[in-house]
């Protein structure tokens, strides 16, 4: 006779069958989530099991989360600003602004909040923030982006390759791909560095990402360039 208890863990073809890899079933199985939980979680912006977990021991849930993505909070920022006496909603507002949680002074929680101008996200910019949330970027990451002025385009390809909005700025400048500029920027390597040790060697702006392609470093590219060499393409 097989008997079944209520806490079993779901079968795998349960977490297939609602667009769950294997690998991830079991990384949310691990970290104690049912299916339907796990699908509440994507639905509202978290994509792996670790986030929601801080997500969830902040006490925050799926439906309250949406707010604070947007915000660019983060588990450990929800915390704080509760323990300071502040609601989601104040919290939210004043992360927008550039605010940190510190303490309320008495008397602040005699008056109204006052709200200031420009502090909500447009609509563009939550459409912009909820594609690079859906990708697994994250909630701080693609603030970053969104603040620096990014197309969400490309936004998502560089914020998905875990290089920051300034750094990626330089290197799409000089010509790399995202998958190109997140080699050197795992690697340590400043951006601004590098673009200065090619701008030194008098080499065009334009013409970096193609010279490095072909394995050529600056001063080897300028010799080639003064040979008449043009930019390889390869």
């Amino acid at each position: 006779m097989t008997v079944a208890f209520d806490d079993e863990p779901e079968q795998p073809h349960v977490w297939t069958d609602r667009g769950f890899t294997a690998p991830d079933a079991r990384r949310w199985i691990g970290a104690g989530f049912t299916v339907e939980e796990a699908v509440r979680w994507r639905e509202a912006g978290v994509y792996r099991p670790r986030p929601a977990q801080a997500w969830r021991t902040a006490g925050v849930t799926p439906r309250t989360l949406r707010p604070l993505l947007r915000a660019g909070m983060t588990p450990r920022d929800a915390v704080r600003w509760h323990e300071f006496g502040y609601s989601r909603a104040e919290a939210v507002e004043r992360h927008l602004a550039g605010e940190h949680p510190r303490p309320r002074r008495p008397w602040r929680t005699l008056l109204p909040v006052r709200r200031s101008r420009g502090l909500d996200l447009s609509d563009a910019q939550a459409e912009f923030m909820d594609a690079l949330l859906s990708i697994g970027v994250p909630a701080t990451t693609a603030r970053a982006y969104l603040d620096a002025g990014w197309r969400r385009e490309e936004a998502a390809l560089w914020a998905h390759s875990g290089v920051d909005p300034v750094r990626a700025g330089v290197y799409r400048a000089l010509g790399f791909s995202a998958r190109e500029g997140s080699a050197p920027a795992r690697d340590g390597r400043e951006a601004l560095d590098l673009l200065c040790q090619w701008w030194d060697a008098g080499v065009p702006r334009g013409e970096v990402a193609a010279w490095v392609r072909a394995g050529l470093g600056p001063a080897a590219a300028a010799r080639a360039r003064a040979e008449g060499s043009g930019p390889p393409t390869v």
